[in-house]
């Protein structure tokens, strides 16, 4: 008979996992973190890692959603913070922040290392698209707070080309280290200039 939980316990628990996995994935990756490692680290039987996720990509589906709300939370609070001041050269700064705020997380080895597009691929399709239609929701609440963004119905589009323009991280090599930042301003520049403008992306 599986052990029952209060509530704090669970709460911790979750807690203990979802930072054990942030950990194992910044030094080891997806593919080498095991569910062993992961109960090694929390201290608790293997049995009980399930009853808190199915499989180990679930926890870190969590742990990646997680970390990416945090970052959009993180984003409105600076939209707060402008007070008004708001046009396209302060939304584009805004958002080159979070860029460099993702930069700063496990998540760039992560896509870099091939472990998102396999993530992905392990997830039931239903998590994924529930997922990419969230995004698209968070990205209509931020431009909702945009006075002078006229969409045009391209919510969909705007969240592919800062989606787009973030994979672009992976080729800073290529790009050039010693221009990358600028070229992601330009690039992002372009895309919020259109947005305040009300053109067709």
């Amino acid at each position: 008979m599986p052990k029952t939980f209060s509530d704090g316990e669970r709460a911790y628990i979750k807690k203990r996992l979802m930072e054990e996995a942030q950990t194992c994935l910044s030094l080891f990756g997806m593919r080498k973190t095991t569910v062993d490692e992961l109960v090694k680290r929390v201290n608790i039987p293997k049995g009980t890692f399930y009853l808190f996720y199915p499989s180990k990509e679930l926890l870190f589906f969590d742990v990646f959603c997680t970390l990416h709300n945090e970052l959009q939370a993180a984003l409105l609070r600076w939209i707060g913070d402008l007070k008004g001041n708001i046009n396209a050269d302060t939304i584009t700064e805004l958002i080159f922040r979070l860029y460099k705020q993702v930069d700063s997380t496990f998540i760039y080895s992560f896509i870099a290392n091939g472990d998102l597009e396999l993530l992905m691929r392990k997830l039931p399709p239903e998590a994924v698209k529930d997922h990419a239609q969230k995004d698209d929701f968070s990205m209509e609440k931020l431009l909702s707070l945009l006075p002078g963004v006229r969409t045009q119905g391209n919510i969909k589009i705007f969240s592919a080309v800062l989606r787009a323009i973030f994979c672009t991280m992976l080729h800073k090599r290529e790009i050039g280290e010693d221009v990358f930042d600028d070229a992601i301003r330009v690039m992002l520049r372009g895309v919020v200039i259109q947005l305040f403008e009300g053109e067709r992306l």
